[in-house]
Protein backbone atom coordinates (compact mmCIF):
# COMPACT_ATOMS: atom_id res chain seq x y z
CA UNK A 1 0.00 0.00 0.00
CA UNK A 2 1.35 3.49 -0.47
CA UNK A 3 2.77 6.17 2.08
CA UNK A 4 -0.34 8.27 0.89
CA UNK A 5 -2.82 5.80 2.70
CA UNK A 6 -2.17 7.99 5.81
CA UNK A 7 -3.95 11.28 3.78
CA UNK A 8 -6.96 9.17 3.19
CA UNK A 9 -9.92 9.84 4.71
CA UNK A 10 -11.53 6.67 5.53
CA UNK A 11 -14.34 5.80 7.45
CA UNK A 12 -14.68 3.55 10.57
CA UNK A 13 -17.27 0.83 8.80
CA UNK A 14 -15.31 0.98 5.35
CA UNK A 15 -11.77 0.19 6.59
CA UNK A 16 -12.69 -3.72 5.36
CA UNK A 17 -13.83 -2.83 2.16
CA UNK A 18 -10.37 -0.86 1.52
CA UNK A 19 -9.12 -2.63 -1.30
CA UNK A 20 -4.95 -3.43 -1.12
CA UNK A 21 -3.74 -1.98 -4.17
CA UNK A 22 -3.08 1.58 -5.03
CA UNK A 23 -3.27 3.35 -8.61
CA UNK A 24 -1.59 6.98 -8.53
CA UNK A 25 -2.46 7.35 -5.21
CA UNK A 26 -6.32 6.46 -5.40
CA UNK A 27 -7.64 3.56 -3.73
CA UNK A 28 -11.20 1.78 -4.24
CA UNK A 29 -13.58 0.58 -1.68
CA UNK A 30 -15.08 -3.02 -2.46
CA UNK A 31 -18.86 -2.60 -1.53
CA UNK A 32 -20.56 -5.43 -3.06
CA UNK A 33 -23.74 -5.88 -5.10
CA UNK A 34 -27.02 -6.50 -3.30
CA UNK A 35 -27.88 -10.00 -2.30
CA UNK A 36 -31.17 -10.01 -3.63
CA UNK A 37 -29.35 -8.42 -7.67
CA UNK A 38 -26.84 -11.32 -7.12
CA UNK A 39 -29.38 -13.74 -6.72
CA UNK A 40 -31.64 -12.39 -9.29
CA UNK A 41 -29.11 -12.12 -11.80
CA UNK A 42 -27.97 -16.32 -11.16
CA UNK A 43 -32.15 -16.88 -11.35
CA UNK A 44 -32.06 -15.26 -14.22
CA UNK A 45 -28.76 -17.73 -15.92
CA UNK A 46 -30.73 -20.62 -14.85
CA UNK A 47 -33.85 -19.91 -16.18
CA UNK A 48 -32.38 -19.11 -19.73
CA UNK A 49 -31.28 -23.00 -19.52
CA UNK A 50 -34.62 -24.68 -20.28
CA UNK A 51 -35.85 -21.26 -21.81
CA UNK A 52 -32.92 -21.86 -24.76
CA UNK A 53 -33.67 -25.75 -24.91
CA UNK A 54 -37.44 -25.27 -25.40
CA UNK A 55 -37.31 -22.09 -28.01
CA UNK A 56 -34.41 -23.46 -29.97
CA UNK A 57 -33.83 -27.22 -29.33
CA UNK A 58 -37.33 -28.40 -28.41
CA UNK A 59 -39.33 -26.75 -31.25
CA UNK A 60 -41.27 -23.70 -28.88
CA UNK A 61 -42.96 -21.62 -31.09
CA UNK A 62 -41.54 -18.86 -33.03
CA UNK A 63 -42.47 -15.10 -32.23
CA UNK A 64 -44.73 -14.95 -35.84
CA UNK A 65 -46.17 -18.52 -34.24
CA UNK A 66 -47.12 -17.05 -31.41
CA UNK A 67 -48.38 -13.59 -32.90
CA UNK A 68 -50.53 -16.18 -35.41
CA UNK A 69 -51.96 -17.79 -32.06
CA UNK A 70 -52.61 -14.52 -30.72
CA UNK A 71 -54.46 -12.94 -33.49
CA UNK A 72 -56.53 -15.64 -33.95
CA UNK A 73 -58.29 -15.16 -29.76
CA UNK A 74 -57.74 -11.05 -30.87
CA UNK A 75 -60.20 -11.78 -33.98
CA UNK A 76 -62.84 -14.14 -31.94
CA UNK A 77 -63.01 -11.51 -29.29
CA UNK A 78 -63.96 -8.90 -32.15
CA UNK A 79 -66.36 -11.68 -33.80
CA UNK A 80 -68.12 -11.68 -29.99
CA UNK A 81 -68.09 -7.62 -29.51
CA UNK A 82 -69.41 -7.26 -33.49
CA UNK A 83 -72.15 -9.47 -32.76
CA UNK A 84 -73.09 -7.49 -29.47
CA UNK A 85 -72.89 -4.40 -31.50
CA UNK A 86 -75.78 -5.34 -33.66
CA UNK A 87 -78.50 -5.26 -31.38
CA UNK A 88 -79.34 -2.77 -29.36
CA UNK A 89 -81.51 -2.32 -26.11
CA UNK A 90 -83.02 0.89 -25.03
CA UNK A 91 -83.37 -1.11 -21.85
CA UNK A 92 -79.67 -1.66 -21.79
CA UNK A 93 -79.10 1.45 -22.93
CA UNK A 94 -81.13 3.65 -19.96
CA UNK A 95 -79.36 1.54 -17.13
CA UNK A 96 -76.13 2.58 -18.42
CA UNK A 97 -76.79 5.83 -18.82
CA UNK A 98 -78.21 6.09 -15.33
CA UNK A 99 -75.25 4.04 -13.59
CA UNK A 100 -72.39 5.19 -15.43
CA UNK A 101 -70.88 9.01 -15.66
CA UNK A 102 -72.26 9.02 -19.07
CA UNK A 103 -71.39 12.90 -19.34
CA UNK A 104 -67.97 12.52 -18.50
CA UNK A 105 -67.89 9.61 -21.21
CA UNK A 106 -69.57 11.25 -23.80
CA UNK A 107 -67.51 14.82 -23.54
CA UNK A 108 -64.08 12.56 -23.82
CA UNK A 109 -66.36 10.12 -27.36
CA UNK A 110 -67.25 13.32 -28.43
CA UNK A 111 -63.68 15.42 -28.70
CA UNK A 112 -61.76 12.34 -29.43
CA UNK A 113 -64.31 10.66 -32.72
CA UNK A 114 -67.36 13.44 -33.44
CA UNK A 115 -66.08 17.08 -32.63
CA UNK A 116 -63.89 17.39 -36.17
CA UNK A 117 -67.15 16.89 -38.58
CA UNK A 118 -69.31 18.04 -36.02
CA UNK A 119 -68.41 20.88 -34.00
CA UNK A 120 -67.37 21.11 -30.66
CA UNK A 121 -71.31 22.27 -29.92
CA UNK A 122 -72.99 20.38 -32.44
CA UNK A 123 -73.95 22.92 -35.02
CA UNK A 124 -71.97 21.22 -37.59
CA UNK A 125 -68.82 21.78 -40.00
CA UNK A 126 -68.37 19.06 -42.09
CA UNK A 127 -70.98 16.86 -40.48
CA UNK A 128 -74.82 17.82 -40.16
CA UNK A 129 -75.62 20.27 -37.36
CA UNK A 130 -77.24 17.95 -34.95
CA UNK A 131 -78.97 20.88 -32.90
CA UNK A 132 -81.93 21.10 -35.10
CA UNK A 133 -84.52 19.40 -36.29
CA UNK A 134 -83.60 18.24 -39.68
CA UNK A 135 -81.89 14.75 -39.79
CA UNK A 136 -80.31 13.46 -43.33
CA UNK A 137 -80.08 9.48 -42.12
CA UNK A 138 -82.86 8.90 -39.63
CA UNK A 139 -86.63 9.20 -39.78
CA UNK A 140 -87.35 9.59 -35.97
CA UNK A 141 -84.64 10.87 -33.28
CA UNK A 142 -84.63 8.61 -30.90
CA UNK A 143 -81.68 6.67 -29.44
CA UNK A 144 -82.05 3.52 -31.29
CA UNK A 145 -81.95 5.52 -34.64
CA UNK A 146 -78.84 6.88 -33.83
CA UNK A 147 -77.35 4.20 -32.68
CA UNK A 148 -77.67 2.47 -36.32
CA UNK A 149 -76.29 5.23 -37.72
CA UNK A 150 -73.05 5.34 -35.37
CA UNK A 151 -72.29 2.23 -35.43
CA UNK A 152 -72.86 1.27 -39.46
CA UNK A 153 -72.13 4.97 -41.07
CA UNK A 154 -73.16 6.73 -44.00
CA UNK A 155 -70.95 5.62 -46.43
CA UNK A 156 -72.33 8.44 -49.10
CA UNK A 157 -72.40 11.06 -47.16
CA UNK A 158 -68.81 10.67 -45.30
CA UNK A 159 -69.87 9.30 -42.19
CA UNK A 160 -67.49 6.13 -41.11
CA UNK A 161 -68.30 3.35 -39.42
CA UNK A 162 -67.65 3.91 -35.92
CA UNK A 163 -68.61 0.40 -34.89
CA UNK A 164 -65.36 -0.50 -35.93
CA UNK A 165 -63.57 1.68 -33.69
CA UNK A 166 -65.91 2.15 -30.64
CA UNK A 167 -67.00 -0.13 -27.78
CA UNK A 168 -70.65 -0.49 -27.15
CA UNK A 169 -70.58 1.77 -24.15
CA UNK A 170 -68.51 4.35 -26.65
CA UNK A 171 -71.57 4.51 -28.76
CA UNK A 172 -73.57 5.06 -26.08
CA UNK A 173 -72.00 7.79 -24.94
CA UNK A 174 -71.78 9.64 -28.41
CA UNK A 175 -75.58 9.04 -28.36
CA UNK A 176 -76.03 10.50 -24.72
CA UNK A 177 -73.87 13.75 -26.24
CA UNK A 178 -75.96 13.82 -29.49
CA UNK A 179 -79.36 13.56 -27.89
CA UNK A 180 -78.07 16.09 -25.30
CA UNK A 181 -77.49 18.63 -28.39
CA UNK A 182 -81.48 18.78 -28.81
CA UNK A 183 -82.70 21.90 -28.37
CA UNK A 184 -79.03 23.77 -27.98
CA UNK A 185 -77.89 26.95 -30.02
CA UNK A 186 -74.48 26.79 -31.43
CA UNK A 187 -72.26 29.65 -31.99
CA UNK A 188 -72.11 28.83 -36.31
CA UNK A 189 -75.04 26.77 -36.89
CA UNK A 190 -74.78 24.86 -40.28
CA UNK A 191 -77.73 25.80 -42.54
CA UNK A 192 -80.16 22.52 -42.17
CA UNK A 193 -80.16 19.86 -43.91
CA UNK A 194 -82.45 16.55 -44.95
CA UNK A 195 -85.91 15.78 -43.59
CA UNK A 196 -87.68 17.85 -40.33
CA UNK A 197 -89.17 15.44 -37.64
CA UNK A 198 -90.88 17.08 -34.76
Amino acid sequence: MSDNNEKLHVLDDEKDLLLDHDYDGIQELNHPLPSWWVWMWAASIVFSIPYFMYYHMAGGPSLAEALEKDMVKINELKAVAANDLSKFDIEHYNTWVENNDAKALAATVWEENCLSCHAADGGGDIGPNLTDNYWLNITERTPQAIFKVVRDGVEDNGMPAWGEVLSKEEIYAAITQVMAFKGTTPAEPKEPQGEKIE
